[in-house]
């Protein structure tokens, strides 16, 4: 017999559910499954992001104007 049967572990989940509640339970339930749905979303939308097409199409969209000048260095008065 290993060192931790199947008694062992229905006997902690009776434990941890005398402590808590089911009420408590399945609101940390329900807030770790949003919570890692909530990440896989970030995750496709960051890699859907990262892509290069959304900047090919911002390149394109440009109109192309071009400001010309001269850049001077600022003297300091001493």
């Amino acid at each position: 017999m290993g060192a931790w049967s199947i008694w062992h572990w229905l006997v902690v989940l009776v434990i941890v559910m005398l402590v808590f509640g089911t009420k408590k339970l399945r609101n940390i339930g329900q807030d770790l499954g949003g919570a890692v749905k909530d990440f896989k979303d970030g995750m496709n939308t960051g890699a859907a992001s990262s892509s290069s097409e959304p900047t090919t199409k911002q390149v394109e969209g440009q109109t192309g104007n071009t400001v010309e000048g001269e850049a001077r260095k600022e003297q300091t008065k001493s």
